[in-house]
């Protein structure tokens, strides 16, 4: 998997009842956008995060920072 910061994850939940988890990438600690990532939660946890099979990567696209 390859993500980059801002990109964010959904983890879907393994066992019947349990919501999938939902967080954004603040920084890439692995070389070429490799995990491991730390992950702000939606519950503003953050923490170290290496995905499994379970993990969907949703990519955005960098934003231009133009002054005019």
């Amino acid at each position: 998997m390859q993500a980059a910061v801002g990109d964010t994850l959904t983890v879907k939940a393994v066992h019947q009842g349990e919501a999938d988890r939902h967080g954004k990438i603040i920084e890439v600690h692995g070389q070429h956008g490799e995990p491991p990532y730390l992950v702000r939660w939606q519950d503003d946890h953050e923490s170290l995060f290496f995905p499994s099979s379970g993990t969907m990567v949703e990519h955005h696209p960098a934003r231009a920072h133009a002054a005019r």
